[in-house]
């Protein structure tokens, strides 16, 4: 009965779980449902004997020096199996002579060692009645007369010694039996404080379960809260991932009108610059030109005069004559083209803001989040609805489930048990104390034999005088030796009890030692009981029958203890899902199926987002005809990159004055080397300024950067912006048509994300209730406790420790007894004695006859034949 109202009690435990078949499993948020509450339990199954262990761990090594063989498994499922005595003759079978003759062999150790004992019996009485009577007769040693031996001495020394050794090794084993049968006593009187830890651990088992219960139920509300918190969240969570997919395409496409925007702009930036630059450049040159022009020409009329027909000067003079080509300007700004129209055109696009429309762009669709709120708002209320009925389903169930009246039954029945267990406690000890009396009257009874024996010891030892005569010798002495007769009588009456308590004992503790206490510890046992019909012929698992009615579910003893050892839940160690479904009660899959089916409908219409307009598509296709691939902008870099002028002037100037030198000393000589200066002059005002001045190097610069900037815009514009164009176009496109089956997926991953949270509080149930609820370790206590600890190492270990020290001591008394009597004969006062007179007095041996009035047979005899 207490079984089965375990089982209902864990009925709710189990009817949290249910099965739900995930089609994607994303990695949701973890969620932490804490500790399921659990209290400590007392009771520590496990038994340390303390200095007496090494006299079991003894007694364990004789027993299998007994019996080595290992636990015969198949031999005791056969027996068990086997049915003996139901018809005349079941014991002559053949396959029942077999099993009888595997257990004699297997019980072949404890056989003939009881045979040893029962011999014991039957002979150790039988030897001392012929003993006793054959000393009537004076015979066996029965006559007071001892003869004289010349190793007489040595004799003694070693009966002394052989009996004081012999009396040691059965103080041995008395003090081992005496141990054994006190620490049997001592284990019972403290077993009461390890029943009612049992109890007390049993009493936390079924208190502690409700708590356990209420605890998984209460952390339904984290994964609700969880659920809820992601719903709230659903333009966050489920609109960020819609833009998210969604700005794969779209991103990129607006990404690229935005940076034609910024071409558009860059590209009106350059032609100003352009502009404005080749002004700069071209009133630099002009004048530079003009300047180059006058130095020629006024050159030219110097080298025309008179002097430069003269022999000497003619020659140098047609030399200059025709270098004055060389002062021209190299690089020509005024006939690069103009870019003023390219300029109007640009300017007209820009007439259109283009990245205000892009960002407009941007804007309506960062607005996703917000639109999956708004049009989610119903059925997000609907899912709402559905968790807060899920959550009221679960407290209605635990209310119609008669956990309470489970528990009162459970309580009460727990109750009693221990009540009946206090009650017949007392009598427990009472019957123990008889058993310790008893066992201590057999010891009592060694220990008396070993005080005749000490007491023969001591007397004969302390009182024996060597030069005394055999009828001479003194009370003390005399008294040893009557104490060891007396010791010996004793062992005769004594010894034969002692083997049969010691015969019984070792038969009963050592088959169960073997049997039951070893197969234990290894689980063998367990291994026995699962053999299927065995218990029951009907049944294949016995236990999965008796707590199933079923019994072919695969419910073992070994697994259940197992999984009790470690702590396991009940539910799982009982395998109790065989006992009812689970998804009869509450099946949880119903209601997320529900709430998967409501976020499935989720409908959500991106079409309001507009992502670039007709103004801005015209904008850019203006852009694209504004005409600046048609600018010439090789002309420009190849005016770039020239000098300013035809050749150096101040080289041209220096081989002008060294020309002059050449001439002859006049007026010629002078207005030459006055032309050299002027043009040193124009170099040092013009040229340098145009090649090192600020804003000639900067308006050269800025020209070559914006050429080169608009050759690489113009580079294929067309192209670029249908590009940007169709790439709009696509991501628009996407949005209005193709925006449904993104939707779709990610509006599943949100689904599985929310299902995922009700799939993480049942795998955590189930792992709770498989190794937190209702832990059965308080049933495998019960077990240890009563079996390991109560049977085995209390009883079994002592009985056997018991038999172990009264047998080795009633075996021992055989030698003790043989050098006893032989001892007492030299401690004993005889009433005859040899006696010889020294051979050169002549005299024969005499007996003192005439002192005693005592026959001697043996002077008589020597006289007769005298």
């Amino acid at each position: 009965m207490a079984v089965e109202l375990c089982l209902l009690l864990l009925l709710f435990c189990g009817s949290t779980i249910s099965e739900v078949q995930p089609i994607y499993k994303p990695p949701p948020g973890t969620l932490d449902f804490g500790f399921v509450p659990a209290k400590t339990y007392d009771t520590g199954a496990y038994h340390e004997p303390g200095p007496i262990g090494i006299l079991f761990k003894i007694v364990h090594a004789f027993l299998y020096l007994v019996q080595p063989n290992s636990f015969p498994q198949d031999l005791i499922r056969k027996l068990a199996q086997q049915k003996f005595g139901n018809t005349q003759g079941d014991y002559q079978k053949p396959e029942n002579v077999v099993l009888t003759l595997q257990a004699i062999y297997y019980e072949i150790g404890f056989i003939v060692s009881a045979a040893l004992g029962l011999l014991f019996i039957l002979l150790l009485p039988l030897v001392g009645l012929c003993f006793c009577m054959c000393r009537c007769c004076d015979n066996c040693g029965g006559e007071m007369h001892q003869r004289q031996k010349k190793n007489a001495d040595c004799q003694r020394s070693c009966f002394a010694t052989f009996l004081f050794v012999a009396s040691l090794i059965i103080s041995v084993g008395v003090l081992c039996a005496y141990a054994a049968n006190q620490h049997l006593t001592n284990q019972v009187r403290g077993a009461k404080k390890l029943v009612t830890s049992n109890f007390k651990d049993m009493k936390i088992f079924l208190n502690d379960t409700p708590a356990q219960i209420d605890y998984l139920v209460s952390q339904y509300n984290t994964t609700k809260d969880k659920a809820l918190s992601d719903l709230n969240n659903v333009g966050p969570l489920l609109g960020s991932r819609v833009q998210e997919q969604l700005g794969k395409e779209v991103r990129p496409a607006l990404d690229a009108a935005l940076t034609m925007a910024g071409a558009i702009r860059e590209t009106k930036e350059a032609l100003e610059n352009v502009s404005v630059s080749v002004e700069v450049l071209q009133e630099g040159t002009e004048r530079l030109h003009a300047n180059l022009t006058d130095v020629k020409m006024h050159l030219s009329n110097t080298l025309n005069d008179s002097a430069c027909s003269v022999a000497q000067a003619a020659s140098t003079c047609n030399i200059i004559r025709n270098s004055l080509n060389q002062l021209n300007i190299n690089a020509n700004f005024s006939g690069l083209p103009g870019v003023s129209s390219q300029l109007a055109k640009v300017n007209d696009v820009l007439k259109i803001d283009l990245s205000s429309l892009v960002q407009k762009g941007y804007a309506a669709f960062n607005d996703t989040p917000d639109l999956v709120v708004n049009q989610t708002r119903n059925i997000l209320s609907d899912i709402k609805n559905v968790l807060e009925s899920i959550g009221s389903n679960i407290t209605t169930f635990t209310k119609t489930l008669p956990v309470q009246k489970i528990l009162a039954d459970l309580t009460i029945y727990l109750t009693q048990s221990e009540a009946y267990v206090q009650d017949y406690f007392p009598v427990v000890e009472q019957y123990d104390f008889y058993r310790w009396l008893g066992c201590l009257i057999l010891c009592c009874m060694v220990v008396l034999i070993l005080v005749f024996f000490y007491l023969g010891l001591l007397c004969g030892t302390c009182g024996y005088d060597k030069h005394a005569s055999p009828t001479t010798r003194g009370c003390i002495s005399n008294t040893g030796g009557n104490f060891l007769m007396a010791g010996v009588g004793f062992s005769f009456l004594f010894s034969w009890v002692l083997m049969i308590v010691v015969v019984l004992t070792f038969v009963t503790g050592g088959n169960v030692e073997k049997l039951v206490c070893e197969p234990f510890e290894d689980k063998t046992l367990f291994k026995v009981l699962d053999t299927p019909y065995l218990l029951n012929q009907h049944w294949k698992n016995y236990l999965s029958g008796l707590l199933f009615k079923n019994p072919n579910i695969n419910l073992t003893f070994e697994k259940v203890y197992s999984d009790c050892k470690e702590n396991k839940g009940i539910y799982t160690s009982l395998h109790l899902e065989h006992l009812f479904n689970i998804n009869e009660f509450l099946n949880v899959s119903m209601y997320t199926e529900d709430v998967a089916l409501k976020i499935e409908h989720i409908q959500i219409n991106l079409s309001k987002i507009i992502l670039l307009d007709e103004i801005g598509k015209e904008n850019l296709l203006n852009f694209s005809s504004s005409g600046i691939e048609g600018i010439n902008f090789a002309a420009y870099l190849t005016e770039i990159n020239k000098s300013v002028t035809k050749v150096d002037l101040l080289s041209f100037a220096n081989d002008l004055e060294a020309r002059a030198d050449q001439l002859p000393k006049g007026a010629l000589e002078n207005a030459l080397k006055g032309h050299a200066n002027n043009i040193r002059m124009i170099h040092n005002q013009q040229v340098v300024p145009l090649e090192q001045a600020m804003k000639y190097v900067k308006a050269r610069s800025t020209l070559n950067q914006s050429i080169r900037l608009l050759k690489r815009t113009s580079s294929e514009l067309m192209v670029k912006v249908k590009n940007v164009i169709s790439a709009v176009n696509a991501a628009q496109f996407l949005i209005n048509n193709n925006a449904s089956l993104v939707i779709v997926q990610e509006t599943k991953k949100y689904m599985d994300t929310i299902v995922g949270y009700f799939e993480q509080y049942i795998e955590w149930v189930k792992e709770s209730i498989a190794m937190e609820v209702a832990a059965c370790k308080p049933i495998a206590n019960v077990i240890d406790t009563a079996v390991d600890i109560f049977l085995c190492s209390y009883i079994t270990d002592s009985v056997n420790a018991f038999w172990f020290g009264l047998g080795g001591s009633s075996i021992f008394l055989i030698p003790a007894i043989i050098f006893a009597v032989k001892l007492s004969k030299y401690y004993r006062r005889m009433d005859t004695e040899d006696v010889y007179d020294d051979t050169e007095n002549g005299n024969n041996g005499y007996h003192k006859e005439h002192l005693y009035g005592i026959h001697n047979p043996v002077f008589t005899s020597s006289v007769e034949q005298w």
